[in-house]
């Protein structure tokens, strides 16, 4: 797992307490390849906007097959999904969200839409999942949908949407 950490005397990195958030980010999968200074830039940004007062987060980018079995463990459901948040201690680690590209990727070849902003719509809904929002009733739903939309047009006013990794050239 990479651990991407802002400098200590970077302000844009401290949370509301005054302490450095640290994005820990694992990418395990290939088919949409995702730049993790972006990740790290997307979440430190959001986190700020929302006051979160953690210290770390940590960013899971897997491939259908681990979300599904992810999916299946957690919420007895073997269908692959978007994202799934694992609170862990608001304080702390603020928590774990498991992203699955892949599907941001055929969701956007459907819908004609930018898989990286896509991608971006299931790391905010994932942070949002964890700072207490929550879309198993309607009105949660429409809530948690308004603040998502309200994030990604934030993120993407500051060129803060996920973006591809360059790939290092094969000699």
């Amino acid at each position: 797992m990479e651990r991407r950490s802002q400098h200590p005397c970077d302000e844009s990195s401290k949370n509301q307490i005054g302490s450095l958030i640290s994005v820990h980010i694992d990418q395990k999968q290939r088919k949409l390849p995702i730049a993790s200074a972006s990740v790290e830039a997307a979440a430190l940004f959001l986190l700020r906007a929302k006051r979160a007062a953690c210290e770390e987060i940590a960013f899971h980018f897997v491939s259908k097959k681990k979300i599904a079995a992810l999916h299946k463990k957690y919420f007895n459901d073997p269908a692959p999904t978007d994202c799934i948040s694992f609170p862990i201690d608001a304080k702390f680690c603020l928590g774990e969200i498991f992203i699955c590209p892949e599907t941001a990727l055929e969701y956007a070849e459907d819908h004609r839409l930018d898989p990286y902003e896509e991608a971006t719509r299931y790391l905010i809904h994932g942070i949002l999942h964890l700072l207490g929002y929550d879309d198993l009733e309607e009105l949660g739903r429409r809530r948690m949908k308004r603040e998502e939309n309200r994030c990604l047009k934030l993120l993407k006013a500051k060129k803060l949407l996920l973006k591809k990794k360059k790939l290092a050239p094969i000699d």
